[in-house]
């Protein structure tokens, strides 16, 4: 399982956080006028690339009046991610999800961070609470109203959702949505509503999208996923019964697809009659655990 998890894109971020040194106001100025200090490009929160590497560059070369996030240090380096907004050179910029499957992982999870951060503070501008203007604090880990009589703290957000490959046997259960490629099937997914526990919430979505019934829920990995700002928790999940009655609101079709099968999607032999998410995804990973036990 670990194995899986180091290989996945959008993980392993190498940078300090510098948590316990981000309230202090003083240094993260100084940070922003030191020379060593880098940032990333982010167009319409895609990513800046140069020979599919992060094209970091210095962050005194872009307007101090963008719209940037403190990530973090790598040694004595500060980096940020900075919002540059429509750029005349679009193709220096490369979509996340295409960004993550060239890049070394650490460095997808650093555009993971960066993207999310930044859609986040551009929805953000305006207090909740009261409607004033909120303003950047803590490098970009907190919001904070400038209304006298309110001072809301506001912080990034983290959806979680569920992906869980049901099993029943040497068979799984996957689906398909309309928006998918072609012929490709992938493992059912779902939000998370307040008051649910991980397997209650996989039992209801798995029941709500195809009636199957599910019995023990086994956790397996998880992954940040900067859509906007989702971590998946990734199950494996045991299916009590195998008839199938899908929610024609949320997918397209659903089966079981036996183990040989997924195998030969894994190889791409045609003879499958299906394929699978990428290894981008953590879908194609659950699929990897499920075909090693």
């Amino acid at each position: 399982m670990a194995a899986a998890q180091s290989t996945m894109a959008f993980t392993g971020n190498s940078l300090d956080r510098a948590e316990t040194r981000r309230a202090d106001a003083a240094w993260l100025k100084a940070l922003e006028q030191d020379g060593r200090s880098r940032a990333l490009a982010f167009s319409n929160l895609s990513p800046r690339l140069s020979d599919d590497r992060l094209d970091w560059q210095p962050l005194s070369g872009f307007a101090a009046d963008l719209p940037k996030v403190f990530l973090g240090l790598i040694g004595d380096s500060a980096c940020y991610a900075v919002d540059v907004g429509d750029q005349d050179m679009p193709e220096l910029y490369t979509d996340a999800r295409t960004a993550a499957a060239i890049l070394p992982v650490d460095e997808s999870a650093i555009v993971a961070q960066g993207r999310s951060l930044l859609d986040w503070h551009a929805r953000h501008g305006f207090c909740a609470m009261c409607g004033s203007r909120t303003e950047i604090r803590k490098g970009g880990l907190q919001r904070v109203c400038r209304s006298d009589s309110c001072q809301a703290e506001h912080f990034p957000r983290v959806d979680p959702v569920v992906i869980m490959l049901v099993t029943r046997g040497d068979h799984c259960l996957m689906g398909r949505q309309s928006r998918f490629p072609p012929g490709m099937v992938s493992a059912l997914a779902g939000f998370m509503e307040p008051g649910e526990t991980i397997e209650e919430t996989v039992r209801r979505e798995v029941h709500e999208e195809t009636a199957v019934p599910v019995g023990e829920v086994r956790y397996v990995m998880s992954q940040p996923w900067p859509f906007p700002s989702n971590l998946m928790i990734g199950c494996l999940a045991e299916g009590l019964d195998d008839k199938i009655t899908i929610d024609p609101q949320e997918l397209e079709s659903a089966g079981w697809y036996s183990r040989a099968d997924v195998q030969a999607a894994f190889a791409d032999d045609p003879s499958a009659g299906f394929t699978i998410p990428q290894p981008v995804a953590v879908a194609h990973h659950l699929l990897k655990a499920w075909l090693a036990e």
